[in-house]
């Protein structure tokens, strides 16, 4: 048996070798991952998209609150001036 013949075996032991670790490794990840996935509906978590969705919901309603407290301050303020000007009168 020739030296390149015995290297070209190896090449293909070696990539053959290769490849089942590189397809272990993605079952394992996927495996992982279902189980993640399972534990997590188990424990019925929010899932991070709705999550984010909520948040920004959150910070319009916050942003709106700002700003309508700041109206109310404002008519308010001039509801205190019109009667102070009024009893003046």
């Amino acid at each position: 048996m020739s030296s390149s013949q015995i290297l070209d075996d190896l090449a293909k032991v070696a990539g053959g070798t290769i490849s089942f670790v590189s397809s272990a490794r993605q079952q394992i990840r996927q495996g992982v991952r279902t189980k993640i996935d399972d534990v997590a509906n188990s424990m019925d978590l929010v899932p991070r998209e709705d999550f984010e969705r909520l948040e920004a919901m959150l910070q319009q309603s916050r942003l709106k609150q700002e700003e309508l407290e700041k109206r109310l301050s404002a008519l308010e303020n001039d509801a205190n001036t019109h009667k102070k000007t009024a009893k003046s009168k």
